[in-house]
């Protein structure tokens, strides 16, 4: 090798809710021997990225956290960006996790080597081999700004909603708002009050429910200080209800026609305007798209400096932004809140398996895994919050926890099999649980005809879990095996190098190998 590589045992991609509850997990299993690589200079992932106006969690404070990192102290039962970020940073330091982080390390290319079983890994700042890798990155890491004629030649500021500039004041500017999705409507209450003009861009318009936030008084965090056992309580109500909620999501879509009426009445109370009423009003089942949850969104909208365009931006014409339907603004700044790329991960292409492919080749049609956490062809390799893991009405926090139970249980099984051995998801086991989930997809809410961040380029939702968590974590408790292929290290990987081989031995399930 050309270069040094430090060796570590798990080398963990990314510091949000995903990396940091799996290096969490490695030092509560007993193993201290991994690195956390992070590109940015501190954690938090996407709640330290998204620092936007009014930038907040949709999901309960008390359900948005790690089981067993309980925090008595929310402020709020949904709580901001800077409490998450905060949360998150105390994690950290409770469970000594600031030893493992490497900070500024931006993962360039990640090359399984098979003669040696590891995982090679080189960054921005210098280079690992890794027995194993935990991919965290997360699904909401990479800004997705769409190709706009004349947004080069636009003289005024452009940004994302993920990468604000905070050094830019909207005061008295004329802003266009790209996009209606969950930061957008969370944007424009905040940055309202302040611009001269806002012109929101809404290729579709969203079903909004009313946001029951509500600040959480001293009273109560004492008692939850006092009396944990009421905080899991707490969380335990919050998880069920939202269980009981799934299979009208999964299974029967007609049941949510109530939740749609609450909906259309959450409007009506805001936004007397029978056109602007109309601009706004889906023409989907709600649950479709993303659900949500605003109490100041549609007040927003009806002040007298907010012009709602009903299509989507097409061109910029110098300051002039231009809508598919013909409409122009004279803008100072524009705003993307146009999402993330969550079907076409940026980190596939920086990732090569076995075969020399990259996992961007591999998933060309469409990513697959198994469970959610593996994939056919690159051994020792797992992702958090992978394929067919998001949830639509729940916690992904329940989801992360289940698959740090897989990553635990995969740790295990590689300790019992011995020796150099790593294991490499049966491209038959990964193909039958995705016909399986993409089967029960067909009933769901999510595939009943909208267009939807959900969906690849193919329409195919590779996105969401189509069940409960209790279920999906049932499916992840432990690693079975008969999915896997067993690989061993040649006898002599020095002497099989020098006479030109690189293949490992494959070894069948439960063989003793080389």
């Amino acid at each position: 090798m050309s270069q040094r590589y430090e060796h570590v045992r798990v080398a963990v991609i990314g510091s949000g809710f995903g990396g940091l509850g799996a290096a969490v997990r490695l030092r509560r299993e007993g193993i201290t021997d991994f690195v956390v690589l992070e590109r940015a200079e501190s954690v938090g992932g996407t709640w330290r990225d998204n620092s936007y106006p009014g930038c907040a969690c949709d999901v309960p404070s008390h359900l948005y956290s790690f089981s067993f990192a309980p925090n008595p102290d929310w402020p709020r039962t949904f709580s901001g960006q800077e409490h998450i970020r905060a949360y998150l940073e105390h994690v950290t330091d409770t469970f000594g996790i600031r030893p493992h982080l490497r900070f500024g390390h931006d993962v360039l290319m990640m090359r399984w080597n098979t003669g040696e079983l590891h995982w090679e890994i080189e960054t921005s700042r210098g280079a690992f081999t890794a027995d194993v890798v935990v991919s965290a990155t997360g699904p909401l890491s990479d800004p997705k700004v769409p190709e706009i004629p004349g947004l080069d030649g636009f003289p005024g500021r452009v940004f994302h909603s993920a990468r604000w500039d905070h050094d830019y004041g909207l005061r008295g500017k004329r802003v266009a708002m790209i996009g209606t999705g969950a930061s957008a409507i969370q944007i424009v209450p905040a940055i309202q009050p302040l611009v001269a003009k806002l012109t929101l861009f809404q290729r579709t318009p969203p079903w909004v429910l009313p946001r029951m936030d509500r600040a959480i008084g001293a009273g109560e965090r004492r008692l939850h200080r006092l009396l944990p056992l009421t905080s899991t309580v707490r969380r335990g109500l919050l998880w069920g209800i939202r269980e009981l909620q799934v299979s009208a999501f999964t299974k029967r879509p007609n049941q949510l026609g109530l939740i749609e009426s609450m909906a259309k009445a959450n409007m009506a109370k805001s936004v007397k305007d029978p056109a602007l009423r109309a601009k706004l009003t889906p023409s989907y089942r709600i649950g479709c798209k993303r659900i949500l949850l605003s109490s100041d969104y549609y007040p927003a909208l009806a002040r007298p400096n907010v012009d709602v365009v009903a299509s989507g931006l097409t061109e910029v014409r110098g300051s002039t932004v231009v809508a598919a339907g013909g409409a122009e603004a004279e803008v100072d700044a524009i705003v993307f809140g146009t999402g993330f790329h969550v079907t076409d991960l940026p980190i596939a292409d920086r990732v090569v398996g076995a075969d020399g492919h990259t996992l961007a080749e591999a998933w060309k049609d469409g990513m697959e895994s198994l469970r959610g956490a593996t994939a056919a062809g690159f051994p020792n390799w797992m992702t958090i919050i992978g394929p067919n893991t998001g949830l639509g009405n729940s916690s992904m926090i329940l989801m992360i926890e289940s698959q740090l139970n897989y990553l635990a249980d995969y740790l295990r099984q590689l300790d019992v099999l011995g020796g150099r051995v790593a294991l490499g998801a049966r491209p038959s086991a990964v193909h039958a649980w995705n016909r399986r989930v993409q089967e029960r997809m067909k009933r769901t809410v999510w595939n009943t005809g909208c267009s939807s961040w959900y969906l690849d380029a193919s329409g195919r939702n590779t996105t969401l879990w189509p069940g409960t968590t209790g279920e999906f974590r049932r499916q992840t408790r432990t690693v079975d095996l008969a999915e896997y292929e067993v690989i061993r290290a040649p006898r002599n990987a020095a002497a099989d190098r020098a006479a030109g081989s690189t293949g490992a031995v494959p070894a069948a399930v439960g063989e003793e190998g080389a």
